[in-house]
């Protein structure tokens, strides 16, 4: 007997690394480090939070059934601000409203494959992303990175077959905090359109990017919606994350496909969490240009301060936007050294075992650190307790 699609894969990591957690007996004088979740741990800024209750209030539309896709509204202002962002062309036509961006990539994903297709995800990937494939019956192909955590074009390019539908890359990257350079994004478009497959770029944490340049010039090739598929989460811009509210661009066609499955999952996106992120937008850049400047400066401090893990054997492979990645010295398995970490080092971090191939010799010495809630102090004291521990 076949089955059920959820028994096809595995438990989620986040929720899985809590249950160690409620195990874990954690010593008074040594208060948790929790650095396993890529989410935002405060609420929303004040004025926002004052709006959303307005919203809630004055908007009567804000409690009813909205369009399917999405706001108008807030379409025109997603188009407006990327076409200001990356250039090229993009109309509201072109852009969705989505129940948070993995709701955007499972629409995709419903929208192009069939049992048995496939989609390359580099490799660490995104758990929730092999999790969606899993369960639609699709194959997710590994694609290995170099020791800089970039995936390749032409790896890539060996593993498509007839049955590839799509490349899947995220940047900057969950789990590896790496930036994948313009000219590399360029190259997977390329090839993408040239077998015409789809590049499904995942840009969750793209207002954390370290360059005030536009990430990659996909907009402005010509037919770029007949091959690139954008998704973005308003969740770690404006602290939403509870609101879901995500995006996806995209050619119209491939919008009427998505169409049915949002249809059929959520009808639409949650309407105050809709509203709050267009007001977000239009009144809040000056206040996530600050979040970006002290997200930046975190990794920053992850880089410099990192040489007391370095002396012990750890190494950083990547830092960036939310994430620090790293090979632990150990012998022991990650999985096995991240349960130790919690009750003997006060530190909650997933292993790279929830990121790679079950066996994968790589993801059993590397360990993901989301680093963006903590501040100066608390890197320093992550550091601390990390190099204090024996393994």
């Amino acid at each position: 007997m076949a089955l059920p699609r959820t028994a096809t894969t595995f438990a989620p990591p986040v929720m899985e690394a809590r249950r160690w957690l409620a195990e874990a007996r954690l010593s008074d004088d040594m208060p948790l480090i929790n650095v396993s979740q890529a989410a935002p741990v405060d609420p929303p800024p004040l004025a926002m939070r004052q709006e959303i209750a307005r919203i809630a209030l004055e908007e009567p539309q804000a409690h009813l059934y909205g369009p399917v896709l999405g706001l108008t509204d807030l379409r025109d202002e997603v188009a407006a601000q990327w076409l200001t962002a990356y250039g090229g062309t993009i109309s509201s036509g072109q852009v969705a409203i989505t129940s948070g961006c993995n709701e955007a990539f499972c629409a995709v994903i419903a929208s192009l494959l069939a049992e048995g297709d496939e989609v390359l995800i580099p490799v660490p990937w995104y758990f929730n992303h092999k999790m969606a494939l899993d369960m639609t019956g699709a194959r997710a192909v590994p694609l290995a990175t170099g020791c800089d955590l970039l995936p390749d074009v032409e790896r890539a390019a060996a593993l498509i077959t007839d049955r590839t539908r799509a490349i899947a890359l995220v940047s900057p990257n969950n789990p590896a905090g790496v930036e994948y350079p313009p000219a590399l994004i360029g190259a997977f478009f390329d090839l993408c359109q040239a077998r015409g497959i789809a590049l499904i770029l995942d840009e969750t944490y793209r207002d954390f990017h370290s360059s005030d340049a536009a990430p990659h010039d996909l907009f402005t090739r010509a037919g770029w919606d007949e091959t690139l598929i954008h998704l973005y989460s308003f969740s770690k811009a404006y602290r939403l994350t509870g609101h879901r509210v995500g995006a996806m661009i995209a050619g119209p066609v491939r919008l009427a496909e998505a169409e049915k499955y949002l249809d059929t999952v959520t009808i639409c996106p949650a309407q105050i969490g809709q509203f709050a992120a267009l007001w977000g937008m239009r009144n809040l850049s000056h206040w996530l240009a600050g979040e970006r400047a002290e997200i930046l400066d975190r990794g920053r401090a992850i880089r410099e301060g990192f040489d007391p893990l370095a002396e012990r054997g750890w190494r950083l492979r990547g830092a960036g936007a939310y994430f620090a990645y790293l090979d632990h010295p150990f012998d022991a398995r990650s999985d096995v050294i991240a349960r130790r970490l919690v009750s003997e080092a006060g530190v909650l971090m997933l292993p790279g075992t929830m990121f790679t191939p079950e066996g994968d010799p790589e993801g059993q010495r590397q360990m993901r650190v989301a680093f963006a809630n903590l501040d100066a102090a608390g890197i320093t004291t992550l550091i601390e307790r990390l190099a204090g521990f024996g393994g």
